[in-house]
């Protein structure tokens, strides 16, 4: 004789939630408007129920539904059910930072780590000590690097543009001319002419020469002479506050909270002046794979991040 085996049945959550609001409502419309799906697909959920629990749930009373003794018993287990559905697919993020035990990594350009270390280490004292943080130069490709785990973030000027990468910009920045006190760049207001005949140097992990500031200075016909370029910013701010050269450094918009990317050149004891130029502001994002996203340590981590740059009191999300 042969056996055949009765196929498994399909659970389907989906009716344990119905379930719930049904006998929580005892009402049809009601239920559907908690559900936000419309009364006649949850009266065609209630007739399902009827027949996979051969009750019939509700039953009319008047004006209202009231439930059968077998809804009653089953009121408080669905309700148990549900609480255990969500919390089963609720978000990851809830982390007791205390109780991390953890190493990131960060991916960051010089100015930016210098800027994101002591706010990172005042969060860790504070929230979380188990935590340690390794910064990176920009020698890795970030999108690669993330995606293999060799990084956990990046935190910059955002300029790959792989599909799976979650971006999150954080704050927007202008350009502004850092030079030694007593430059002659700062005896009188600076114009465009006086600024493209001064030494510059500029910064570039690529070598390049040129950037924005060229371009606008080229639409008043006007060109620059860098005299070297460099693959750091504290290298370039070195080297201004020791010579005449000329250094562009990101600032806080006009109106904005101070940037901490600035305290740097300032502690250097450089003056920072206004560029009488339109340039495009520098974006500073941070980067992640998403594999990360509902992770309740990363949480934290982008978290301190965000707070670190708006360090003034900026909203955080």
């Amino acid at each position: 004789m042969m056996l055949v085996n009765s196929p498994e049945p399909v659970i389907d959550a989906n009716l344990a939630i119905a379930l719930d609001a049904l006998l929580a409502e005892h009402s049809v419309t009601r239920a559907a408007a908690r559900l936000h799906t419309s009364p006649a697909a949850m009266s065609r959920t209630l007739a399902r129920l009827r027949r996979v629990l051969q009750d019939p749930l509700l039953v009319r009373a008047g004006q209202t539904m009231v439930p059968t003794p077998r809804a009653q018993t089953l009121r408080d287990e669905a309700a148990a059910v549900v609480r255990s559905l969500e919390a089963l697919l609720s978000p990851g993020t809830g982390v007791d930072p205390a109780g991390l035990r953890s190493t990131f990594t960060l991916q960051a350009a010089d100015l930016v780590g210098a800027a994101l270390a002591p706010g990172l280490l005042q969060l860790a004292q504070q929230e979380a000590p188990g935590v340690s943080f390794r910064l990176r130069g920009e020698e890795l490709e970030a999108g690669t690097a993330l995606r293999d785990g060799r990084i956990d973030l990046e935190v910059g000027s955002i300029d790959h543009v792989d599909p799976e990468t979650r971006i999150e910009e954080l704050v927007s920045l202008r350009m502004m001319a850092a030079v030694r006190p007593g430059h002659p760049l700062t005896e009188r207001p600076l114009t465009p002419a006086r600024l493209a005949a001064a030494q510059h140097v500029a910064v570039s992990r690529r070598g390049r020469f040129t950037g924005p500031l060229d371009t606008a200075l080229a639409e008043q016909n006007l060109h620059r002479r860098v005299s070297v370029v460099l693959p750091s910013h504290l290298a370039a701010m070195t080297l201004a506050i020791r010579s005449d050269v000329v250094c562009l450094v990101p600032a806080a918009l006009p109106g904005a909270a101070p940037s901490p990317l600035t305290d740097d050149a300032t502690a250097l004891g450089l003056r920072l002046l206004d560029i009488p130029l339109a340039l495009p502001p520098v974006t500073i994002g941070m980067a992640w794979h998403p594999r990360h996203t509902a992770d309740g340590a990363h949480h934290w981590l982008r978290n301190a991040i965000r707070r670190t740059l708006r360090a003034s009191g900026s909203p955080t999300t």
